[in-house]
């Protein structure tokens, strides 16, 4: 299906030099005696590269035909990600830790992801807004530094670090969101 330069709206995904895109943000941009720009920040759902880019009446884009898909994570070995689709095993696929990005961090054995699947290849993993860790290691809070509710840093299951709240330690159970990779609650 083709696209015109206004249905470029947040969360589209559209084709262009060969690459799918998403549309992360976008608004009108009209000056006096020319014609509307719709300016857009894109991501390129197979690098994760941020662009931002205006686009005219002539331009015309190709829909995106992207397939959503569960899988199952097994491991992760020398910065690759191991997992499986959902219900078969048997059936595994890889991903480069550039693709998984910053996420990587908080997968954990079992947990189910969402795969991106572009023209039969897995481009893109959604994993949960919100997974629950437990605290491998907390420094103690020393006394004298609580009155202002300070943060310290803690080492969650899977080795991440992340900044909490003092109250917090080892061997609590907490949530994180993993998009911002924020403390969220202590569960």
């Amino acid at each position: 299906m083709a696209l015109s330069y206004t249905d470029l709206t947040k969360g589209v995904l559209f084709i262009m030099d060969g690459a799918p895109y998403e549309v992360v943000d976008m608004h009108f941009l009209r000056m006096q005696q020319r014609k509307a720009v719709v300016q857009t920040r894109i991501r390129n759902l197979i690098t994760g590269k941020l662009l931002d880019r205006n686009f005219q009446a002539s331009d015309s884009f190709e829909e995106a035909e992207v397939e959503r898909k569960t899988a199952v994570f097994i491991y992760e070995s020398k910065g690759e990600y191991w997992f499986h689709e959902e219900g078969n095993p048997k059936n595994r696929f890889s991903l480069d830790g550039e693709v998984m990005g910053a996420q990587g961090r908080f997968l954990k054995p079992n947990i189910k992801v969402t795969t991106i699947v572009f023209q039969g290849k897995v481009i893109q993993v959604e994993i949960p807004v919100k997974m629950e860790f437990k605290v491998t290691e907390a420094p103690p809070a020393i006394k004298g530094n609580t009155a202002q509710g300070g943060n310290k840093q803690v080492t969650i299951e899977g080795g991440a670090k992340i900044n909490v709240p003092l109250f917090v330690n080892e061997g609590d159970l907490i949530r994180i969101n993993t998009q911002t990779g924020e403390y969220v609650e202590r569960v």
